[in-house]
């Protein structure tokens, strides 16, 4: 084995060791380190200087307790946590997670793929990742806002606008940043809008910021089709998952012309062959808080697929928008077997580490999530700007915005591709240029 690869080598296994059981966490770090050699080789002071392994070591870790009561007056506890992965370009920046999955290495993963993320935007943004394994599922408003309330009580004495800026995720919603916001205030007596976003509109959110992660999407696979010579238009798409990322990335989709044919949620698929009916979905979803198998009730044309997958479906192009590891490798196999041309990631690492080595082989465009779903982070940084300069921007302006910071992206990878010898590489484009980035910052500021 050459010396950079087995350098590598040995830091994936050091972290393996000093973070035991979070594969999640060992996956993220592993995807990203494995594509660096060109990197170490044309820059042997990040190797000299261990850039790679100082980036794999979070900068601050904090777990705290969070009880609070639910409506029958019973007491609940659960688990917070706020990671600060790297703060070399800016404040930590990245989302809470609220979800009966979460626990620390899922923070990790989450907080170490913001890094990169954060980095590619070209925005000062530093890369953190906070969340709780409280669901709110089925909860009342009150138990939400109990629940936040408790949550913001600890983490308070560890955010700011200029040192650690949270947003939502999968679970966090305008709802839970409201009563989070809120919970702030009344601690700090500060009216700081910079500490949270995600925010409504009509308190000091950015018009785009709900769209924004699903728009960014498909502006990186429309980006990556022009590379190609050719375009979204007509093309017949899937979409997983049916929540914020999968619903804007539907209505981008639909506004260039595509038809998206099958949408998801945890239990199933639905399929409609002459295209989704957005409005359905957006009733069902951020209304009644419904399941996706009731979209047949509106539309008996349709068809609903208990415990089905939408890679099933055949299509031209497909953007998994729903969590973590949900496209393996037969999945991956079967879009390509369908003719699938594209995929870009509308969630965090939703590609397994087999389904992405197949994409790579059958030279389709394949748009890893740290570059595809950076929108969301972008608009988050646009919102910053906003509260900063006590500014409000048009929804045109900021959707503008976006989309040039997409374009920069993608740019960015294909350009950094080409330099190290891997054209049409997204992940090593991705992976080395985010790199870079923040690496050039700890280079500068000595060994801290």
């Amino acid at each position: 084995m050459p010396e950079i690869e087995a350098r590598i080598q040995s830091i994936f296994e050091q972290v393996v060791q000093r973070n035991p059981g979070e594969s999640e966490f060992h996956q993220a770090v592993k995807e990203v380190i494995d594509t660096l050699g060109p990197a170490l080789r044309h820059h042997p002071e990040y190797a000299d200087q261990k850039i790679i392994a100082r980036i794999c070591e979070p900068e601050r870790q904090i777990i705290f307790r969070v009880p609070w009561q639910d409506d029958r007056g019973e007491v609940q506890i659960n688990r917070g946590f706020r990671v600060g992965f790297n703060s070399a370009l800016g404040p930590y920046k990245g989302g809470l997670r609220f979800h009966p999955s979460v626990y620390l290495g899922i923070i990790k993963f989450l907080g170490f793929e913001q890094v990169f993320k954060n980095a590619i935007t070209g925005m000062p943004l530093g890369g953190g990742k906070g969340g709780s394994d409280f669901d709110p599922k089925g909860k009342s408003d009150a138990e939400v806002m109990r629940f936040c309330q408790s949550f913001m009580t600890e983490l308070y004495r560890h955010i700011g606008d200029i040192t650690d800026v949270p947003a939502g995720d999968i679970g966090v919603g305008g709802r839970e940043i409201g009563y989070l916001f809120g919970q702030y205030k009344r601690i700090t007596n500060r009216y700081e809008s910079g500490v949270l976003t995600g925010k409504s509109p009509k308190w000091g959110g950015a018009l785009v910021r709900r769209e924004a992660t699903g728009y960014g999407t498909v502006y990186f696979a429309e980006e990556m089709l022009k590379a190609r010579g050719d375009s979204l238009e007509g093309k017949t798409c899937v979409v997983s998952g049916s929540g914020n990322v999968a619903i804007y990335a539907i209505e981008k989709l639909q506004m260039l012309g595509a038809k998206i044919v099958a949408c998801s949620d945890s239990n199933g698929v639905i399929y409609h062959a002459s295209g989704i009916h957005l409005d359905t979905v957006k009733q069902l979803k951020e209304v009644q808080r419904r399941r996706i198998r009731n979209y047949i009730d509106e539309h008996p044309g349709a068809q609903y697929i208990e415990g089905g997958q939408v890679w099933d479906i055949p299509c031209q192009v497909a953007l998994p928008c729903a969590t973590q590891n949900e496209l393996d490798a037969e999945a991956a196999r079967t879009l390509v077997a369908n003719g699938c041309i594209a995929v870009a990631e509308g969630a965090n690492m939703p590609t397994t580490p087999g389904g992405v080595k197949i994409f790579l082989e059958s030279n389709l465009a394949y748009g890893p999530g740290k570059a595809a779903n950076a929108g969301g982070v972008a608009t988050s940084a646009l919102e910053m700007q906003q509260n900063a300069s006590r500014d409000n921007w048009t929804f045109e302006h900021t959707e503008q915005r976006l989309h040039e910071i997409m374009t920069g992206i993608h740019q960015d990878c294909y350009e950094t591709a080409a330099e190290f010898g891997s054209p049409g590489n997204y992940v090593i484009g991705a992976n080395i240029a985010a790199f870079r980035h923040v690496a050039e910052a700890m280079l500068a500021f000595g060994v801290i």
